[in-house]
């Protein structure tokens, strides 16, 4: 049997829980102003919170050719590492036609557009809801 310790509220996250949910929407906005300045196309955000434990929001871009996909992954790279993001994990380079870089938070994956139309990560996230587009 599960209890309490003496003093703590059950329903009561921990403090740096609720932090760190807070920073990630916070970040989430940056994210999408950096990939908004890489000239990614077709942004979606895709709210992960209550989906799954991988991360609290996936973002899914597209970049015309592989060069440009490589483009947009290295400037997001740059911007985490200057916004101080440690733990930043990418696959899929140097292929370039598909990059996912992980935050832990937020997942962000750039495709070139047939591959993202044959993965289809925005059907397949958003079956109760849909992925949301984001406004230029």
């Amino acid at each position: 049997m599960r209890t309490t310790p003496e003093g703590a509220r059950a329903s009561t996250p921990p403090t740096e829980f609720v932090s760190e949910r807070r920073d990630s929407a916070a970040l989430l906005d940056r994210v999408v102003h950096w990939l908004d300045d890489a000239k990614a196309e077709d942004v979606a955000v895709i709210d992960l919170k209550g989906k799954t434990s991988i991360g609290d929001f996936m973002i899914i871009a597209t970049g015309r050719s592989d060069r440009h996909v490589n483009a947009i992954a290295e400037q997001i790279l740059q911007a985490f590492k200057d916004a101080g993001c440690e733990r930043v994990r990418v696959e899929g380079q140097p292929q370039c036609d598909w990059v996912l870089i992980d935050t832990g938070d937020i997942i962000v994956h750039v495709f070139q557009p047939e591959i993202r139309a044959f993965y289809n990560l925005e059907k397949m996230w958003s079956a109760d809801r849909g992925a949301e587009p984001v406004a230029h």
